[in-house]
């Protein structure tokens, strides 16, 4: 993807999982580090959030999940995706995801997981490897 302008990322919390603190602390560093975020709150649908990625002209999706649902909500987000004609958008996610499931994630065309532990950092350096850089 030629990104030109500052990256713009959806970071988002499908399903019901109520616990978004994550996902702002996320948002917050992206932004800090020149990034324009897009948070869409809690308990939004694939749909809505594929939706406001296309809206937006995202670069980015990343997906926030602690509720167990990660191999259904991310399927559904690439789904959606491929369906508007829209897979040069990179989707990301992290949370509560168990490492045997982290593989086959990958395989669907999830581009990378961070568990626990990640740091803002290696979030925010992996988003400008894998999506930048920015051309003037």
């Amino acid at each position: 993807m030629d990104v030109t302008g500052p990256i713009r990322v959806v970071v988002a919390k499908p399903g019901l999982d109520g616990h978004d603190r994550g996902a702002k602390v996320i948002a917050r560093a992206l932004r800090d580090a020149g990034m324009e975020v897009i948070y869409t709150g809690l308990h939004q649908t694939p749909e809505q959030v594929v939706d406001t990625a296309i809206q937006e002209d995202a670069n980015a999706i990343g997906l926030s999940i602690l509720s167990g649902a990660h191999n259904t909500l991310f399927a559904r987000v690439l789904e959606l995706l491929r369906e508007r004609d829209a897979t040069d958008i990179k989707v990301f996610g992290g949370g509560i995801i168990p490492e045997d499931d982290i593989p086959l994630l990958k395989e669907q065309g999830v581009a990378e997981i961070f568990t626990p532990g990640a740091s803002t950092t290696e979030v925010v350096d992996w988003i400008r490897t894998h999506v930048g850089p920015v051309a003037a």
